[in-house]
């Protein structure tokens, strides 16, 4: 036993002077870890106020053109894309039969009114009853009446544009036989355009509420405080400012938003036709509620602390570290939950990975394929 004791001792000694080694030496200093989080902005601040839509162009004036008589299209006079003006001749009808038939009315009317004349005469006299006499101005009645009917289908023959606009489609060809009320062309006003943009029911819950004395958003005093603005494709550096025109109180059935319509004045440097897209930009600064701070965040962004108090981990994008500010919740709707009470809008909030957060801690932004998962060494 003490042969053993006696081979051990150098190894023991040997041990001792590494482990004192090893103590004598200064650890490095480690790096501050950081955590993978995603963040979400809470929405109401100045950015959010500006919101982009896609839009379509519409004519601000459109008409569809027809002969009010039926017949048959002896000429047509423009093509589409003809810009044509006020009181111009776009077609003709053959004026035959219409001709014909104001001539009849007329050797009719120069009858009756004959007749009448010497009806006059006799009546004064004695010469024919009364009831002769009534009858022979009804009849004059009614021959006039009839040649001012002929004389109007006439004039109807000719389709005069009602506008200066232009000729956006022909809908028949020459020598066709159209029918009264037939749409012939479609005229439209291309100096001012209309675009239409749907509205969601998350913007029009934002508008200040109006009383019975002020006007809606869509006109009157709300409307000038809208500052809207529309670009093109291949335009988008050009800016053209929109003046609203009117909005739907009735949201559509299918898509659930609410129609607006706005009005500008149609380009010079290039061609802007309805049917065509563009993109409008709303500032509604001026027109959203500032008292409602009601706020809808993830529900996994809202923890509570050692109070038990909801609070949210708020970003700081210089420092990239979070820190945590009380809040006050209120009603939870699918993932979402309001915020009430602590939250101005426009912040940057933690929305995966809070849990796992102290205060000051350094964290990256997550990519968007990752998910915040806890570490081994977490305490559960």
């Amino acid at each position: 036993m003490k042969n053993q004791l006696r081979s051990l001792s150098p190894l023991v000694s040997l041990l001792a002077l590494c482990l004192a080694g090893c103590g004598g030496a200064e650890e490095a200093p480690t790096e501050p870890s950081t955590r993978p989080v995603k963040i979400f902005e809470v929405a109401g601040g100045d950015a959010d106020m500006q919101r982009t839509f896609p839009g379509r162009v519409d004519a601000t004036q459109r008409a569809e053109l027809a002969f009010r008589v039926a017949g048959q299209l002896q000429e047509i006079l423009v093509k589409e894309g003809d810009l044509v003006e006020a009181g111009q001749v776009i077609a003709r009808l053959d004026p035959t039969d219409f001709e014909i038939a104001f001539q009849d009315r007329k050797a009719t009317y120069d009858n009756a009114e004959r007749n009448f004349a010497r009806g006059k005469e006799l009546i004064v006299d004695g010469n024919i009853s009364r009831m002769d006499y009534d009858r022979m101005e009804a009849n004059f009645r009614t021959a006039e009446a009839a040649l001012s009917q002929a004389r109007v289908d006439l004039e109807y023959t000719v389709l005069e544009a009602p506008f200066s606009g232009r000729i956006a489609q022909r809908w028949v060809e020459n020598f066709e036989d159209v029918q009264a009320k037939q749409t012939v062309f479609t005229l439209q006003n291309v100096e001012e355009l209309d675009i239409v943009i749907d509205v969601p029911e998350s913007v029009m819950r934002m508008v200040r509420a109006r009383t019975q004395n002020e006007t809606s958003m869509g006109s009157g005093e709300t409307a000038s405080e809208v500052i809207a603005y529309a670009s093109f494709e291949g335009r988008e550096q050009e800016r053209f400012a929109l003046r609203p025109k009117e909005i739907a109180t009735k949201a559509d059935e299918q898509t659930q938003t609410f129609r607006a319509t706005f009005t500008m004045d149609a380009p010079l440097n290039f061609t802007v036709l309805p049917g065509m897209t563009a993109n409008v930009v709303l500032d509604l600064g001026n027109v959203v509620e500032e008292h409602d701070t009601v706020k809808r965040v993830p529900v996994r962004a809202v923890q509570a602390d050692s109070g038990l108090k909801p609070r949210v981990w708020v970003l700081d994008e210089d420092t990239m570290t979070v820190s945590s500010r009380e809040v006050t919740i209120g009603r939870m709707t699918g993932r979402s939950i309001e915020v009430t009470d602590g939250l101005n809008g426009g912040e940057e909030i933690v929305a995966v990975g809070a849990p796992y957060l102290a205060e000051g801690m350094k964290v990256t932004r997550m990519a968007q394929t990752e998910q915040a998962v806890p570490r081994e060494d977490d305490p559960i």
